[in-house]
């Protein structure tokens, strides 16, 4: 069974970010990104929700190795955890393209 860390770590390659670049997008240093990698230490809530974003997954995945199915509810969850950082453009277009393809 995969550990929090090895999923880090295999979503890191598969995205291609280096550690340093995680953990900036993250918001921690790269010595506390490293010690979740190795499983010294387990990610706060918030740090793991951001680890979710930045990777491109769900905080279920990553705390348990189960990918969800896609749904239109678990996409709604993505795109509400990451709106603060959308401009008001940005938001019109996202919801501009979710109205086509509903």
């Amino acid at each position: 069974m995969q550990t929090l860390g090895e999923r880090i770590t295999a979503l890191l390659k598969e995205k291609r970010f280096t550690q340093k670049e995680l953990a900036m997008m993250v918001g921690v240093t790269e010595s506390a990104l490293s010690r979740y990698i190795n499983n010294e230490r387990a990610p706060k809530l918030k740090t793991l929700a951001n680890l979710a974003t930045a990777l491109d997954t769900t905080v279920d995945y990553l705390t348990t190795g189960v990918k969800p199915e896609t749904d239109f509810d678990e996409i709604y969850r993505l795109v509400a955890r990451s709106s603060y950082t959308l401009t008001e453009a940005q938001k019109m277009q996202l919801i501009e393209a979710v109205m086509k393809n509903k």
